[in-house]
């Protein structure tokens, strides 16, 4: 039995990944999704102002912590790539599998700023403009999308060379937003690496949510055998 950390990407909560986790409970694993520190629905605005991207990771270190987890395998939804990265490298050998699904792969003193496109640091800036350290979410998304701390797409991440220790490490792509992804050159880098494994999605960035039933089938090493056409938000 595998036990699966599944960490959302901006602005969402657990409830991103509500159509992967029964398929994964069903095929007999244990499954943590996570809500981080400063998009809880109960969260104040301190609480929001102060979450960074080290916040992020210590939410994933105490569920390993209180769940007693050996051997977890952490999956990253974009920015969510940033907070596993972060996890793992800290989590004494306690991480055997990392998947960043459509997700940032940072090296050290990298940030979620630092490795997007310009399209995407302009729309955290503008998202910012209101309150200064929270990221409205963006037009079109799912309305229990939060504000996201501002300080957890600037934070660069500091990687002690823990985490090249992971045994298995993969990249999924999804291919089905080229012309506004800003995960090619990532993905090219990452194939290139006989270290990782990339897979390749035809969805849009939320896949989860788009082809669960691929998502699934690839956390648990399956063949794909469908995936759903992509729709056309994104977010982070």
């Amino acid at each position: 039995m595998a036990t699966f950390v599944l960490v959302p990407g901006g602005w969402h909560g657990s409830w991103s990944f509500e159509a992967v986790v029964p398929l994964l409970e069903r095929a007999g694993h244990a499954v943590h999704a996570l809500t981080l520190t400063g998009l809880r629905p109960d969260d104040d605005a301190a609480t929001v102002a102060t979450a960074n991207l080290d916040t992020h990771a210590g939410d994933v270190l105490r569920l390993l912590d209180r769940a007693h987890v050996t051997g977890a395998t952490l999956v990253g939804h974009s920015y969510g790539g940033m907070v596993i990265a972060a996890a793992a490298d800290r989590a004494d050998g306690r991480v055997s599998r990392l998947v960043h699904l459509d997700a940032y792969v940072p090296r050290d003193g990298e940030s979620c700023w630092s490795s997007t496109t310009e399209r995407y640091r302009e729309a955290f800036a503008s998202g910012a403009a209101t309150t200064g350290y929270a990221v409205r979410p963006p037009v079109g998304v799912d309305p229990r999308c939060r504000p996201h701390p501002l300080a957890s797409f600037l934070q660069t991440i500091r990687l002690t060379g823990a985490l090249a220790r992971v045994p298995r490490r993969e990249f999924v792509y999804c291919s089905g937003w080229e012309d506004r992804t800003p995960f090619t050159a990532l993905r090219n880098r990452l194939h290139a690496d006989p270290e990782w494994q990339v897979h390749d999605l035809p969805t849009g960035h939320d896949a989860m949510r788009e082809a669960p039933e691929a998502v699934a089938a690839l956390l648990l090493g399956e063949r794909i055998t469908h995936a759903s056409p992509p729709r056309r938000h994104a977010c982070h």
